[in-house]
């Protein structure tokens, strides 16, 4: 039996078997597959997480392609047809000088489920948006004029006269009524 008591234990840092000072490196056997199995972990992380992050990405446009095409498609629904009789000018035979100049609120309307025309659009900067209409918004009616189309609301903007002001009749997304003052601008 060896008596361990009698034999000198080796100072920290210094090992019985180096005499020389020269301290052996610390041997870690399993370092080298830890480290790749890490880098490997981290590798496929990266990936899936690329992936994840452009299938989201194109779920999303997907998805409101769709949204935007189904409103699209209501609203092409609701829109008159076209009359046979009419023929398509191209553009540029339109002479600018020959095209009169009209009213506008600069809004962009749709009829309503009921009574009115919805606006959809509001143009920035625009007499619309400083009379204070906003998405959402019914129109019910332009001065004197009752508005149940949005093609009554068109024809009662092309009879108005820019720059006199006229008052408008809304219902907002909120249930409320506010009569607004709107000056129509002049289209050139």
């Amino acid at each position: 039996m060896e008596q361990t008591a009698l034999r000198p234990k080796p100072m920290p840092g210094q090992d019985r078997r180096d005499e020389d000072d020269t301290p052996a490196p610390a041997r870690r056997p399993h370092a080298a597959p830890r480290r790749a199995r890490r880098l490997r972990t981290l590798l496929c992380g990266l990936f899936a997480g690329t992936v994840l992050l452009l299938a989201g990405v194109g779920i999303g446009s997907v998805g409101a392609t769709v949204i935007g095409m189904s409103r699209l498609a209501e609203l092409r629904r609701q829109a008159p047809p076209p009359a046979p009789w009419a023929k398509a000018t191209p553009a540029t035979t339109l002479d600018p000088v020959s095209a009169r100049a009209g009213a506008t609120l600069g809004v962009e309307a749709v009829d309503a489920e009921k009574a009115g025309a919805v606006v959809i659009a509001v143009h920035v900067p625009g007499p619309g948006y400083t009379a204070g209409l906003v998405r959402g918004d019914v129109l019910l009616q332009f001065g004197a004029t009752r508005v149940d189309t949005a093609a009554d609301l068109v024809r009662a903007v092309a009879h108005a006269r820019p720059g006199r002001g006229v008052l408008l009749t809304v219902r907002h997304i909120s249930g409320g009524y506010q009569q607004l003052t709107v000056v129509p601008g002049i289209v050139t």
